[in-house]
């Protein structure tokens, strides 16, 4: 039985050591941490006379035979008292009765996160301690030195976490069948570290919208290349999120690695719609301007001579066409009134003429293959990525 039965609460003291915070679950959502808890309390039954004042230890076995509080951990999924090379249990009994009470124990308690943030994201999670049996009537669940009365190990770290702070609360917790119970909590604050992420996931990301402008340059005759850096680049933008989310829970809102992603998977895949449209527009241009040809045909049997076929309404350019020939024959127009054909001759002036601006001509058919499409792209696809990755590190930083 408890001490003072049928009198007033019992109060009993608690304090913690932490002694190392093992691992953090996303995907369980949950915490691993080893501590030390120690109880402190009063039983006058355990008083003995003393000329020295000094206290008696017993270890593990005494436990059993005495009265002591039954202290659990809400919400604990698993947890142990170490027992190498014996149960790690003491028991200190001082003269007055004042009892101390220390086990060391690992537990694996539940922790809500939330990911709406994540890897930009700090975490909040407690450990609670709560009597199982004694009500607030019965038993006084406090920490005995306040904040001062929660420890922790200065070598304490986690690979992708910073702990930021450790504190303590206290409050009544109300059960409807049975009552009111006080309840410690272990409160520490985590930071994920964001370097990991950055190599593993942003920067390959940025890298593969990035190499998907490369297309923007590419000829657009040069169907293979284009295609194939495309799909390449969907194909990895579509490993990197799924990477991604095999790590974590299958939670059922947004993420901010999400966005990050999905905007950027948006971006590849729109410069494979760019492509697409740039291949369509080219095809039927050049379409146009095959019937153009077939329109104006050209008959040429004279060496150094071309014979082209006008009707009466051809317009300027087809007149233009011409320059650079030398009239040799011109059917008269009273023999052919539909249609007249001209004899045309190069001239050697002409003809040497042209040999000098073949480089000219190369270059000119560089920038003609060059659609519209692709010289706008080369500056609205990155100034909107650079758009987005400042609004976005400004949000979530």
């Amino acid at each position: 039985m408890r001490p003072a039965f049928g009198g007033p609460a019992i109060p009993v003291g608690v304090d913690v050591q932490v002694e190392s915070l093992d691992s953090i679950s996303e995907v369980d959502m949950d915490f691993t941490m080893t501590l030390y808890l120690r109880h402190y309390w009063k039983d006058e039954r355990l008083s003995f006379p003393s000329t020295n004042n000094k206290s008696m230890t017993f270890d593990g076995r005494l436990v059993k035979k005495i009265w002591v509080p039954d202290v659990f951990f809400v919400h604990s999924k698993r947890s142990f008292i170490h027992d190498t090379t014996t149960d790690n249990i003491m028991l200190r009994v001082f003269p007055d009765g004042h009892v101390l009470y220390s086990m060391r124990v690992t537990v694996t308690a539940m922790c809500n996160m939330d990911f709406s943030h994540f890897p930009l994201d700090s975490q909040t999670c407690s450990l609670e301690l709560e009597s199982y049996a004694y009500t607030d009537e019965d038993l006084m669940l406090y920490w005995k030195n306040g904040n001062e009365s929660l420890k922790t190990d200065e070598k304490i770290s986690l690979s992708q976490f910073l702990i930021q702070k450790f504190h303590t609360t206290s409050r009544l917790a109300f059960y409807s069948s049975t009552g009111w119970y006080n309840r410690l909590y272990i409160n520490f604050t985590l930071r994920r570290h964001i370097f990991f992420f950055l190599l593993q996931t942003y920067f390959p990301a940025t890298l593969m919208v990035m190499l998907s402008w490369v297309s923007f340059w590419i000829d657009r005759r040069a169907v293979p290349a284009r295609v194939s850096l495309g799909i390449t680049t969907v194909l990895t933008m579509s490993t990197i999120i799924t990477g991604v989310n095999a790590s974590m829970p299958r939670v059922s809102y947004i993420k901010a690695v999400d966005i990050y992603l999905w905007v950027s998977f948006v971006f590849v895949f729109l410069s494979v719609l760019e492509y697409a449209a740039v291949n369509y527009l080219t095809t039927v241009q050049e379409r146009k301007e095959r019937k153009l040809r077939e329109r104006f045909s050209c008959s040429c049997g004279i060496p150094h001579s071309k014979t082209m076929m006008l009707d009466g309404n051809y317009s300027e350019s087809d007149a233009n066409s011409l320059a650079g020939y030398t009239r040799n024959q011109m059917v008269p127009e009273e023999e052919k009134p539909e249609k007249m054909v001209v004899h045309l001759a190069m001239s050697n002036e002409s003809n040497s003429s042209r040999k000098r601006g073949l480089k000219g001509h190369v270059g000119l058919r560089i920038i003609q293959n060059t659609h519209a499409i692709d010289k706008y792209s080369r500056l609205i696809f990155p100034g909107t990525y650079i758009f987005f990755n400042l609004i976005y590190w400004s949000v979530f930083s």
